[in-house]
């Protein structure tokens, strides 16, 4: 499944653009790109951290993993926004993050600023979508 669909998804009614709505809210919840790496990797996920920021191969995550290192109040109210159980809302962020850091890091490490916090024009501008 394309980005592209996981934000349709992700967004609900509002499609494509709440998807990436709820992606910036995702991640600016998190504490920023900094902060949700840092809470992914601390909850054993920094090799998966490490291949979707470094060059290479994408390193999967699945939805319990999501939802052992996010935030509940963030995915259950991403859920509510899509429609969706919280656990389907994990499984399709799971699907989500791996392209999601891999884009805001194109040259193989954490950006000086955060791109999630210029506004979701930017985050879309960063998409790609």
């Amino acid at each position: 499944m394309a980005l592209s669909d996981i934000l349709d998804k992700l967004g609900g009614k509002d499609g494509q653009q709440g998807g990436i709505a709820s992606v910036q809210h995702l991640v600016n919840s998190s504490g920023g790109l900094h902060g949700m790496t840092s809470k992914l990797t601390s909850n054993g996920l920094g090799e998966q951290v490490k291949s979707w920021v470094g060059h290479g191969q994408n390193q999967p995550v699945s939805g319990p993993q999501v939802q052992q290192s996010i935030e509940p109040e963030t995915i259950n109210h991403m859920a509510r926004q899509a429609n969706m159980s919280p656990q389907e809302t994990s499984d399709h962020v799971a699907k989500a993050l791996p392209d999601v850091v891999d884009q805001a890091t194109p040259d193989g490490k954490m950006p000086d600023s955060d791109p999630f916090a210029k506004g979701v024009d930017a985050v879309k501008r960063l998409l790609k979508v």
